[in-house]
């Protein structure tokens, strides 16, 4: 099994394709424009604010993952984020990547949906 780090490494890739897709699909808008917003969906306490409407969502092992993640050791916490928000951050990531490398992708997708339908972005 790979490092709770390396799944969120992975799971940053997979949660910023899913915003970009996310995005376009809303707004024909220029790419600047575009960037800004799947930045206010990727940022750590737009993560952290998902990995809190999803959290009673996850089955036993999607708890544990995220736990995990959650509990590791970071080296370093984004500019403008909470040193909570960006391991609530990681741990939705490293949920993401574990998903998205397990090949569960109707999970992934179910959850996804989730998020957007909790929070409202």
């Amino acid at each position: 099994m790979l490092s709770s780090l390396s799944l969120a490494f992975v799971g940053d890739a997979v949660y910023t394709l899913y915003a970009r897709e996310k995005v376009i699909q809303h707004s024909d808008a220029k790419n600047g424009v575009l960037h800004g917003e799947a930045t206010k969906i990727v940022k750590a306490s737009g993560q952290a604010k998902s990995a809190d409407a999803l959290v009673g969502l996850l089955t036993e092992e999607e708890a544990g993952v995220f736990r995990r993640a959650k509990n590791s050791k970071v080296h370093s916490v984004a500019k403008h984020a909470t040193i909570d928000d960006y391991k609530k951050a990681t741990a939705f990531e490293a949920l993401i990547g574990f998903l998205y490398l397990t090949g569960q992708d109707s999970r992934l997708k179910f959850l996804l949906n989730e998020r957007e339908r909790l929070c409202q972005e």
